[in-house]
């Protein structure tokens, strides 16, 4: 089984790694084998709406998500991370949802298992959960929850709340993990 981590934060070591990090972290104790990405790193360009993918489901955009598609397809479960960005995701998070459309074309997504990691200061969390928790479901995949992390500054998420009554942003994340591995064996059997 494998779980694969999807860090959309231009901000690298940030908020939002700490929190994909943790979530990776509760699969392994579960038993997946985890991997992640950071999009900060790579050339994504936006869909230029050509309609190419829709004969075929593959996007004829030649940039660094052709190597996240691979990945993609290749996991069992994605735990996709953003931070807030005035209400919404952030635009790297924006650009990979809206490529994903060469997916959603041919079901490469459908039935894998989702969860959302979302950093934020003070605002947003739960309209940005929701709009991920619809795209998951767009895509048609199986939504376990997810996590949210407050703080402004690099690190502040490991001190920080949750989004739950009394939680905290790592116990979130790690429970989101563990959830992931636990629907992705409840689908296998």
């Amino acid at each position: 089984m494998k779980i694969l981590g999807l860090v959309c934060s231009p901000r690298k070591a940030g908020n939002t790694e700490i929190l994909v990090e943790a979530a990776l972290s509760g699969a392994r104790e579960k038993g997946a084998q985890t991997e992640w990405v950071c999009v900060a790193d790579k050339q994504i360009s936006p869909c230029d709406a050509c309609g190419a993918c829709a004969v075929d489901g593959i996007c004829v955009i030649e940039d660094d998500m052709q190597e996240i598609y691979q990945k993609l397809e290749l996991a069992d479960g994605i735990i996709f991370g953003t931070p807030v960005y005035f209400l919404n995701v952030s635009a790297q998070a924006k650009a990979v949802m809206d490529r994903t459309y060469a997916c959603y074309r041919t079901g490469k997504l459908r039935g894998k298992v989702a969860g959302a990691a979302v950093a934020v200061r003070r605002v947003g969390a739960g309209q940005v959960l929701s709009l991920l928790y619809s795209w998951f479901t767009a895509q048609r995949m199986i939504t376990v929850g997810g996590c949210i992390g407050y703080g402004l500054e690099k690190g502040d998420v490991r001190e920080g709340t949750g989004g739950g009554p009394g939680s905290t942003a790592l116990g979130e994340a790690k429970s989101l993990g563990k959830a992931m591995v636990g629907m992705v064996h409840r689908i296998a059997h």
